[in-house]
């Protein structure tokens, strides 16, 4: 396909509003940082602009890389996902908790990030290689195995909200090949109740984040910031105590807010009108996503548009839901907004091949 033909076919609308959200989280950060004193805040903006420049880039590098390359050295990818979890068990600078999910190689990078979007490319090829054998229960189980083997690794970190998306981005792969729901079901069913039997090896804080929501104390410490979170939203209103303004956010109530509380800040100085404003930008990102994958010339396309497409609703509906006190504290940030530079810059890997899946999709939309 002559390169032309290629950039003819880029999805134009699916950038803009990548690139939209990018631009309205740096904003939202800067907000949220504004007269920082913690050294492990300061900057943060400079850093989410480098990595947003470098992720515009790398959509179209990715884009012009054809997919089906990355797929024919997908064994190689799952490789070095394994090696890069295993480096961070060993070398990973330590976090919140004692939790090792970084790695310092002159920048602070996280492997799991990574390993979302490797994962992404290689259990789409395994699957692809074999569309006409899920009948076999066999197929079904070594997919599952492909994916348990970095979700451990994940899960031994630790990080519990990225070992569920890695299950979540299995569960929409598998899918979209042509499981059928029901058996769907009945593994993810095994996989939750194997997380119930090792809950217990997991750190105090994270054990708590999950009580606390099932068992809210009030008055307790660790309800802080999801007390903080609701008043917040709910003293936004409609239209919000304006940019760069809001209280909640110019008082340091709100902790983490430039990360995991960041939906809050944008409720508390947009209100309702930003969180809707919001919700609408990623339901363009996502709708124009699963047309892609509708399009794609091969199974292969097709389910990396879906792996991609969950990866950033699920994240998306965690990360709003645990602001709102839906959904338990987890850690995961909102993909493209919140402060992050490996999650940024890989979710915009992740859209650059759903453009390489687009610009070779089998025909051309009116």
């Amino acid at each position: 396909m002559d390169q032309v033909s290629i950039w003819r076919r880029f999805d134009y609308v699916l950038f803009a509003a990548t690139v939209a959200l990018v631009v309205f989280g740096i904003l939202m950060i800067d907000s949220a940082t504004q007269d920082a004193i913690d050294d492990d805040i300061i900057g943060r903006v400079d850093d989410q602009i480098r990595f947003a420049l470098i992720g515009f880039a790398v959509v179209i590098v990715v884009a012009a890389i054809d997919y089906r390359l990355l797929g024919g050295i997908s064994m190689w990818i799952y490789a070095a996902m394994i090696i890069l979890l295993l480096l961070v068990q060993v070398f990973g600078v330590e976090g919140a908790g004692g939790a090792k999910r970084w790695l310092n190689v002159g920048i602070r990078l996280q492997p799991s990030e990574i390993g979302k979007i490797m994962m992404i490319i290689t259990l789409s090829q395994y699957l692809a290689q074999r569309y006409l054998q899920l009948d076999k229960l066999s197929t079904v189980l070594r997919s599952m195995l492909h994916m348990a083997l970095p979700a451990t690794l994940i899960f031994f970190q630790p990080d519990l909200g990225m070992t569920i998306v890695f299950l979540v981005i299995w569960a929409v792969i598998i899918w979209s090949a042509g499981l059928r729901l029901r058996h769907i079901a009945l593994f993810l069913s095994a996989g939750l109740i194997i997380l119930i039997i090792v809950f217990p090896l997991l750190p105090g804080y994270q054990r708590l984040r999950v009580e606390t929501f099932l068992a809210p104390d009030t008055e307790s410490d660790a309800y802080y910031n999801i007390n903080q979170a609701l008043i917040s939203i709910g003293s936004g209103g409609v239209l919000g105590k304006g940019y760069y303004v809001g209280s909640q956010n110019t008082g340091r109530f709100l902790r983490v807010r430039h990360t995991d509380f960041i939906f809050s800040v944008i409720a508390h100085e947009f209100g309702m009108a930003g969180g809707v404003a919001l919700l609408g930008m990623f339901a363009i990102v996502l709708t124009r996503i699963l047309k892609g994958a509708r399009e794609a010339s091969d199974p292969l396309g097709s389910m990396i548009c879906f792996g991609v497409a969950a990866m950033i609703f699920f994240q998306a509906t965690v990360s709003i839901g645990m602001n709102l006190n839906l959904l338990p504290v987890t850690g995961l940030t909102l993909p493209f907004v919140s402060s992050g530079g490996t999650s940024l810059l890989f979710t915009m890997v992740g859209i650059g091949l759903v453009q390489s899946v687009i610009v070779r999709r089998r025909r051309l939309s009116i």
